[in-house]
């Protein structure tokens, strides 16, 4: 793909049944890093958009609403998070959301790719808006696992594991395990908070949420999936919040509206008012967790093969 073509499309394979595709409007750029391919494109009505190895990860129409529940709720349940954790999310929104709250003294984001987090910084301004630059922020290369392995018994606050899908052959399958999820456990305080997205919340393929939720339920013990409305993905997207004391189902719409003036926090899709509602998983799901969901191990992790 020229840098100056038009007209040209980018496809998504989603399931056996479906390709999506992506009208390029205009190619910003486009490379390789030593771990995956990126282009950074104008698509029509998404503006901004990133896609990793040909599959959309984040637009400027609704970065936000995947940020924000990647980030706020676990944020917002803690009831004092100073130490924070964003396993991956290489773009910084995550990072940015999790700084928003003025009690975080320390963030550390550990994410693999050094390449592609460079090529973000310059290239990608709307989505960490100088979150890398905080002087909150400490930002490490290298494998997420192994370093909360050497975290174990550092009292984390929160921890944001924005990590990619369980794809076939990939290194993410280790990011979905029981023992992975324990190895989080480890690192957290006693008030600690874990949430991770989780991939597809349709009817058509809830199985990763639902095996996460399930496997989740193994180690921690409050559990509780939820979903935000991506329109970058076409479909609702999946997350699940684990945390060792608070239950995230009992925090009510005055306290979070109270926390969230307190921490100079500024939302627009996860607010008071919309926590229950996103924290109410359909029937469909509720049913596939019976249904679908299984625990992951690394001996048996999750393959997204669809």
């Amino acid at each position: 793909m020229s840098s100056d073509a038009t007209g040209i499309f980018i496809n998504e394979t989603h399931t056996s049944a479906a390709i999506w595709q992506y009208r390029v409007e205009k190619m910003l750029l486009e490379g390789k890093t030593q771990y995956q391919t990126y282009q950074i494109a104008n698509v029509p009505r998404f503006g901004k958009s990133l896609f990793l190895d040909y599959n959309i990860q984040t637009s400027l129409l609704d970065e936000y609403i995947f940020h924000e529940c990647m980030s706020q709720p676990a944020m917002t349940l803690h009831p004092d998070p100073k130490r924070v954790v964003v396993c991956g999310g290489g773009e910084g929104a995550t990072l940015r959301e999790a700084l928003f709250h003025n009690t975080v003294t320390e963030a550390a984001m550990i994410d693999i790719d050094e390449e592609l987090v460079d090529m973000v910084k310059v290239h990608m301004p709307e989505w960490h808006q100088g979150a890398f630059e905080d002087p909150r922020t400490t930002l490490l290369h290298e494998d997420a696992r192994g370093w909360l392995v050497r975290e174990k018994g550092n009292n984390w606050d929160v921890i944001l594991s924005d990590l990619p899908n369980p794809h076939e052959d990939g290194p993410g399958q280790m990011l979905f395990t029981k023992e992975y999820f324990q190895i989080c456990f480890d690192a957290l305080g006693d008030d600690g908070v874990l949430a991770l997205q989780a991939g597809s919340a349709s009817e058509n393929y809830p199985a990763c949420m639902v095996s996460c939720i399930k496997t989740l339920q193994e180690v921690f013990p409050h559990v509780a999936g939820y979903y935000g409305m991506v329109n970058t993905f076409f479909q609702p997207w999946g997350f699940v919040l684990a945390s060792k004391k608070h239950d995230p189902l009992a925090l009510t719409r005055e306290e979070i509206e109270a926390r969230h003036a307190a921490r100079g926090v500024k939302t627009k899709y996860y607010t008071g008012r919309f926590h229950q509602a996103c924290f109410t998983l359909p029937e469909y799901l509720e049913k596939a967790i019976d249904e679908q969901g299984r625990i992951l191990t690394d001996a048996e992790p999750f393959v997204w093969d669809a």
